[in-house]
């Protein structure tokens, strides 16, 4: 039973309190068994339909378009993407994409465009995806190089994206391209498009060591409606940005939701493995590494849920705290799960035990929505402009 202390927390309301006990049970019911011998686009699209008819996902869009709450809760969603990646790390990553994938929408998207995308979404009715990496352009967005241009009513996209989640199986794609109104990221601008849009293929489909549905696509004289843009032309970036902003901490929830689930299983491990006469928790070394372990999810939670709440309650920017979380909770995620692998032995690197695939799952959180390196980049520009 993992430690729930941290819900007393000053940090959460009734509401959050509430979701994590509801979606606690909701999965302990609904993902226990899956059958992950099946087809991960085939899994992916069950979870999403089940996560759609539980009502979990409508903590993705705002209350307007079928959502839980009248703006995106960051709580909520760090709830739901703690106690999620604590049961079952392909759950987590269907909702968390239907956020993602969306939230360019929920943040700059006209009203047709958010009546059109947003209640699918919440329902689970549409798989949605984030489209902003590039071959020669991850970490530096100002280096993109797919292009949209402007004839008439519509525009024209061409270039390739890749290490796109939910590639191959989304219904749209939230979709930035260079417009080039200025140099760099001021010349960008956002779009969706619908899957079925001629001009748009999956030019490959890309396999990890924790299987998710993952492409790279092409585009070639995508030819999409002015009406699809979302925001201004040549506010692409800053669109981009305040939707990784409201969703990194959630990353860092992930995190803590996988490295509760081992601590967890090392402490079960921990109590019952024999040796030498006495059980593994009885030595020394193991309790210290469990008291690493502790301390460290605790840490990484206070930095999650500080970013979560000054964002909801303080209405704060929170670009740093956002980024000390992914850091920090990505991290020692990951050597919280590496110690609890250790504690199994030979057991914790044999195929399909919790500890093995919980080493598989956190090693992408250090990368995606911003590797380490770049959040400490973050941390420190961020800091400076307060001196």
């Amino acid at each position: 039973m993992s430690d729930k202390t941290y819900l007393d927390w000053p940090f959460f309301d009734v509401p959050q309190r509430r979701l994590a006990a509801e979606l606690d049970a909701w999965a302990a019911e609904n993902l226990a068994h899956l059958d992950h011998g099946a087809d991960v686009d085939a899994l992916c699209r069950d979870l999403v339909t089940r996560l759609g008819a539980g009502g979990w996902l409508r903590h993705c869009v705002p209350a307007a378009y079928g959502g839980a709450a009248e703006d995106i809760d960051s709580r909520s969603l760090c709830i739901a993407r703690e106690t999620l990646a604590r049961h079952e790390g392909l759950a987590d990553f269907a909702f968390a994409m239907q956020g993602l994938g969306s939230g360019a929408i929920s943040i700059a998207g006209s009203e047709e465009l958010k009546q059109r995308y947003l209640p699918r979404v919440a329902r689970g009715e549409a798989i949605a995806a984030f489209a902003l990496s590039e071959p020669d352009a991850g970490s530096d967005v100002g280096a993109m190089t797919t292009s949209a241009r402007h004839e008439g009513d519509h525009y024209v996209l061409d270039g390739e994206k890749t290490w796109i989640s939910n590639g191959g199986i989304a219904d749209f794609y939230c979709v930035f391209a260079r417009t080039g109104e200025a140099a760099g990221a001021r010349g960008l601008s956002a779009f969706v498009v619908d899957a079925d849009t001629p001009g748009l293929e999956v030019a490959a489909r890309i396999e990890l060591i924790a299987p998710h549905p993952l492409a790279a696509l092409r585009f070639r004289g995508c030819r999409v409606s002015a009406a699809q843009r979302l925001g201004e032309a040549g506010q692409g970036f800053k669109v981009a940005m305040q939707t990784l902003d409201i969703f990194r901490a959630s990353v860092a929830a992930a995190a803590l939701g996988f490295a509760r689930r081992a601590l967890d299983e090392a402490l079960a491990r921990a109590k019952e493995r024999k040796m030498f006469g006495q059980t593994l928790a009885d030595f020394q070394l193991t309790q210290a590494a469990i008291a690493e372990m502790a301390t460290a999810i605790d840490s990484a939670a206070l930095l999650t849920y500080r970013a979560a709440w000054l964002r909801d309650v303080k209405r704060e920017r929170t670009t740093r705290e956002a980024a000390m979380a992914k850091m920090v909770a990505t991290e020692s995620a990951q050597q919280v799960i590496d110690r609890a692998l250790q504690m199994f032995g030979g057991l914790g690197v044999v195929s399909g035990y919790p500890v093995e695939k919980l080493y598989r799952e956190i090693r992408a959180l250090r990368i995606y929505e911003g590797a380490t390196e770049v959040q400490k980049l973050i941390i420190a520009r961020e800091t400076l402009k307060s001196v």
